[in-house]
């Protein structure tokens, strides 16, 4: 062994005790009374995250927020937050947080801009949309969103403007399309058992999610089970993540393998008798010919696809076939490949075989947005919405800006938009298309935002947005089973104003404020919201903080059937035909290869696999402590998340002649950029994971790692396969 690489696995092994004395672990924040200058403010946590945390904040005297905590009566949140949200006071007072109006002074990009007032920033933005309507038509405009605040009247009320002014259409694909599409492909709706069980189960086995960094209420409830029931977590993802090294049984499988998986734990369960038959006569369309179809679905087939060893599954099989309260918490990470769809059923289906369902601390869970029955009509101006005006797909966003005919629905282009909560020049795909789309002299962009992001840098005019206690808010949660008040806690800075504020000035200028929706206050548009959907008024939820709508025990494991027309759960999904909480419309139809589909659970390789040309499949997980681009502008989590770094096992990084620490270039067919090498046994051989989502500007070359992400929809109802890149690797000699 040379003296490199003596040096290089000295360092490995000196990351593993760091890594051994820093346990990953659910950890709760301090609930110490306040000060006595204090007082505790309620709310809940706005960001893009399943566990919609109940939260309590400090308020000082003079309207400053403290630290922030989970609120510990919530059953689900349980006292227990992440750390980046506790800390949420240094972003809410951070020095480069958007205070003013500003216009572009100089070329797009330049970064030279104007102070301008409110009033004008509106006029502009309201003119430049005018112009393009009377240029181009009403399309040209494009509305774009997404989740950087998930309360809805925040986030949602941009698409009253869209259907009042008839604006192109917004499909929004980039998140949950593959995870929502294969569950309900299995049982008809997008709910499931409490996710407070698997505090009472025998069994948790976390599926492609990261928990400890990104959904971190799941281990709390799962290692409450450990602690009082003995209960055994299983872990299931790509490499070796925190929530890894929190498992009693760790399986890494290869990206795009899922199904495979879960197709040879069922042929396990029918070959060794775990498979509930009784339950499936009952409850499953067609169990006989799964079983049929599974024969040759056997351990030895699903190891030389998933790169897990025979044992590793019969091992598995064994355990969630013997323990009868087995909860299968399924994430979002593993459907974020071109066959997730697929992935995501065939996960379910094996709480079916198994008939897990049956029990309390049983069955598999993936999200309960279907229990809120929440009435969003009149927020969104749904009763103007027009079926002949194109929908745009987010995802897509490069190509649509890039003059792409099928991303454009072969219609004109799109000449103006208007931006809220979202960073789509840093966060979505194909950022070469997207950047070249956002440099155009003839598209007018305006951002607002709470930081100069990425996307904010290339705009025209900008301006400053309130954060989550500056304004009224009601969120709804999916992790989890509760609606929650988001009332604001404290004045926002003079000069800064609510999504809600720029949505109806605008309206008031492009001559719709008289459109149904509009002339209303955040706090009553909660009420409005509230009444119609039958539920208690703000007033209540000022008092009582949230609203559990769990249904009963019955309704939540579907013992009184599934919520297909049939009552039954479908080993046999209608790929092209079934309703889906974000199905595309009529006009845009299926997506993907969907007609390579299988007929039963089934690995589909759909995927880019790996070739001589690309011999690395790249993910692009999540870090801890960014939250998709938020967070990455505060000190404290850049500075616990280092620098961008590529994950690459020891031996690709010999065999390539990289150390850690090297500068290596990857690439694929969209892109290639330079990263830091970071050499860890975390992942196997022929896998490179880049954790992020760090801004394009803090890479070497000012290109991130969505430069290689593509925008090609996933089968059969689209979303973004940001986790499913062949790419090649080397080590950079520049």
């Amino acid at each position: 062994m040379n003296s490199r690489h003596g040096e290089f696995f000295w360092l490995l092994a000196i990351q593993a005790l760091e890594y051994t004395n820093a346990m990953n672990i659910a950890t709760p924040i301090d609930t110490k009374s306040p000060k006595s200058d204090t007082r505790l403010g309620h709310t809940a946590c706005p960001h893009d995250c399943p566990s919609t945390c109940a939260l309590e904040v400090e308020l000082s005297e003079d309207g400053r927020i403290g630290r922030v905590r989970g609120a510990n009566d919530h059953s689900y949140t349980a006292g227990v937050i992440c750390a980046k949200v506790a800390r949420y006071a240094e972003r809410l007072y951070h020095p480069d947080r958007l205070m003013h109006p500003l216009r572009r002074s100089g070329a797009k990009g330049a970064g030279q801009w104007q102070q301008i007032s409110w009033d004008d920033a509106l006029d502009e933005i309201a003119e430049a949309f005018v112009k393009a309507e009377a240029r181009d038509g009403s399309e040209a405009i494009w509305p774009y969103f997404y989740a950087g605040t998930m309360g809805w009247v925040q986030r949602d009320s941009i698409d009253r403007l869209r259907h009042a002014k008839r604006y192109s259409g917004f499909f929004s694909s980039i998140c949950t399309n593959p995870a929502w599409t294969g569950f309900t492909m299995a049982t008809g709706v997008l709910r499931g058992p409490d996710p407070r069980e698997m505090g009472r189960t025998d069994c948790v086995v976390i599926w492609g999610t990261n928990a400890v960094s990104t959904q971190v209420n799941v281990m709390t409830h799962a290692i409450k089970a450990r602690k009082e029931r003995g209960a055994r977590i299983v872990v299931i993802d790509i490499y070796d993540n925190p929530t890894m090294k929190q498992a009693d049984m760790a399986l890494i499988v290869r990206p795009g393998t899922d199904a495979a998986l879960a197709c040879a734990v069922m042929h396990v369960a029918f070959r060794d008798g775990y498979a509930d038959r009784d339950y499936m006569a009952r409850y499953a369309d067609d169990p006989d010919g799964l079983e049929t179809h599974l024969k040759s679905r056997t351990p030895q087939w699903a190891a030389e696809i998933t790169g897990l060893s025979v044992a590793e599954i019969e091992a598995f099989a064994r355990l969630v076939g013997t323990t009868k309260k087995t909860f299968f918490r399924l994430g979002y990470g593993f459907t974020r490949q071109r066959n997730g769809a697929v992935a995501m059923h065939a996960a379910a289906s094996v709480a079916t075989v198994l008939g897990s369902w049956q029990y309390e601390g049983g069955g598999a869970f993936h999200s309960n947005s279907d229990i809120f029955r929440m009435n969003n009509a009149e927020l969104t101006g749904r009763s103007m919405k027009d079926a002949d005006i194109r929908m745009l797909d987010q995802s897509q966003i490069g190509r649509v800006l890039t003059g792409d005919p099928v991303a454009l629905r072969h219609r004109g282009p799109v000449t103006a938009m208007l931006i809220q909560n979202t960073n789509p020049a840093n966060i979505a795909p194909e950022q070469r298309l997207v950047r070249r789309g956002f440099a155009r002299d003839d598209l007018f962009v305006a951002v607002h935002e709470q930081f100069m992001t990425e996307t904010a840098e290339i705009a025209d005019i900008v301006i400053p947005a309130t954060m989550f206690v500056e304004h009224d808010d009601i969120y709804r949660a999916g992790g989890q089973n509760h609606i929650l008040l988001g009332p604001k806690l404290v004045e926002p800075p003079p000069t800064v104003r609510t999504n809600l504020f720029v949505i109806e000035e605008l309206a008031k200028r492009l001559g719709v404020a008289d459109r149904p929706g509009f002339g209303f206050t955040a706090r009553e548009m909660v009420d409005r919201v509230l009444e119609s959907s039958g539920l208690p008024g703000y007033d209540y939820f000022l008092e009582h903080k949230w609203f559990d709508r769990q249904p009963p025990f019955e309704e939540a494991h579907f013992l009184n059937g599934f919520a297909h027309p049939d009552g039954k759960f479908h080993f046999r999904p209608d790929w092209i035909n079934q309703p889906a909480p974000n199905k595309p419309p009529a006009a845009i139809g299926a997506l993907g290869p969907h007609g390579e589909l299988p007929a039963f659970p089934d690995q589909v390789d759909v995927i880019e696999v790996a070739d001589p040309e690309h011999p690395f499949r790249l993910a692009t997980s999540p870090a801890r402590n960014f939250l998709n681009s938020s967070f990455s502008e505060t000190k404290t989590s850049r500075q616990k998340e280092g620098r961008p770094e590529v994950m690459i096992n020891p031996a690709d990084a010999e065999a390539n002649g990289i150390a850690h620490g090297d500068l290596v270039r990857i690439g694929n067919g969209r892109g290639d950029l330079r990263i830091h090498a970071r050499i860890t046994t975390e992942v196997k051989p022929g896998v490179l994971i880049a954790e992020g989502l760090w801004p394009n500007k803090a890479h070497v070359d000012g290109e991130g790692i969505n430069v290689l992400t593509g925008a090609d929809p996933v089968a059969p109802y689209g979303g973004a396969a940001v986790h499913d890149n062949k790419v090649w690797l080397r080590r950079d000699t520049a």
